[in-house]
């Protein structure tokens, strides 16, 4: 996988490869089948497993990059984002002379599904509240983090995907997680997890708010507002994502000067054989 250079405004926009560098936008419009992951599909091409990477490039507040990929699935790495942060690190990322637009929040916009919920609300920053309730060992959750601190990059990204040993051979017999290993996932058993120790003592709600920032990528610019979500997941996030797009009177664009350092940024050329290492972003 690499991560080439995008020109301001392009935002981001994953390429085939393989197919003859075909190009897939990160939007609300191309969301293909949603489970335990969030895939693309735009002309019966396919990306699979995008929030991770998504997640990371919110967070790290770079706007513009076309990730380039010769099969259908991103790597899951660790299972968290924090390789994709740390490459970003440790090259840098270049700030384009382009106002950034976010999506100022005006009114408050929900989806609702039995005890599920997600919404957001007028606000300063893009602030996420996030609320979780698991069979033990995991039980009850809750955090809010403020994108706008700037600290996605040790609060967020190191929080790794989890899964319940027990259910791991249904999942398989359908085809899914079929990568799954101790290696990129916590793997819960009775007695809590059988791969410790945590990162964090709330790692698991934590992942949650790593896949909903990744998620709500696809509406394809950062959200001005605070969003409060409840035992949601990616079906729910993504079908958010669409009624806030269509609902147009809920927001509008707003301009950030550039004097205030809220200039779009974009990832320049690097590259990722299936593991991110250090040269996966050159920066300027």
């Amino acid at each position: 996988m690499r991560l080439l250079p995008a020109a301001a405004g392009s935002g981001i926009v994953f390429r085939r490869t393989d197919l003859d560098d075909f190009e897939i936008p990160a939007n609300g419009r191309n969301v293909a089948k949603v489970s335990y992951a969030t895939s693309l599909m735009r002309q019966g091409v396919l990306i699979q497993t995008t929030e991770h990477l998504l997640s990371a490039l919110i967070g790290m507040g770079v706007d513009n990059v076309i990730v380039a990929l010769d099969n259908l699935e991103l790597p899951i790495l660790d299972g968290s984002a924090l390789p994709y942060v740390e490459a970003f690190q440790s090259v840098g990322i270049r700030t384009q002379r382009r106002r950034r637009e976010t999506i100022r929040v005006l009114r408050a916009v929900e989806v609702r599904e039995g005890n599920k919920f997600i919404g957001v609300y007028p606000g300063e920053g893009y602030r996420i509240s996030y609320a979780i309730d698991f069979p033990a060992p995991i039980g009850q959750q809750s955090t809010c983090v403020d994108l706008a601190a700037e600290t996605y990059g040790t609060e967020i990204a190191p929080a790794r995907t989890f899964g319940y040993k027990a259910d791991e051979q249904r999942l398989r017999d359908m085809g899914l997680i079929r990568g799954a290993s101790l290696n990129n996932a916590i793997i819960l058993g009775a007695n809590g997890p059988e791969n410790g120790p945590l990162r964090f003592n709330d790692e698991y709600v934590r992942h949650k708010v790593l896949d909903l920032i990744g998620d709500l990528a696809l509406a394809g610019r950062r959200i001005e507002g605070h969003v409060v979500a409840e035992r949601a997941g990616h079906a729910m996030h993504t079908a958010f994502v669409a009624r806030l797009i269509k609902d147009r009177s809920a927001w509008e664009l707003a301009h950030v000067p550039v004097p205030d350092g809220q200039a779009e940024r974009a990832a320049v050329e690097g590259h990722s054989g299936g593991t991110v290492g250090a040269a996966a972003l050159v920066g300027a």
